[in-house]
């Protein structure tokens, strides 16, 4: 399922990361990697803040739609 559909506070391990490779490389780069634990904190308008690798990351629902957990 996309990250998009996380409940906030569940910690989900990220599956795939799809979309352009521009797109991949830039969440990659952030930690958004397969195999790791990501977990959402708050949700505002779709536009979502999550814990990765120790850090706090907020990202647009068009890229949290790339994300599969």
């Amino acid at each position: 399922m996309p990250l998009t559909f996380a409940k906030p506070g569940e910690a989900n391990v990220i599956k795939k990361v799809g979309g352009r490779e521009k797109t991949r490389l830039f969440l990659e780069k952030l930690g958004f990697v397969e195999g790791s634990i990501v977990t959402v904190v708050a949700e505002n308008a779709g536009n979502l803040i999550v814990n990765i690798k120790d850090s706090r990351v907020a990202i647009d629902k068009d890229m949290a739609s790339k994300i599969l957990v």
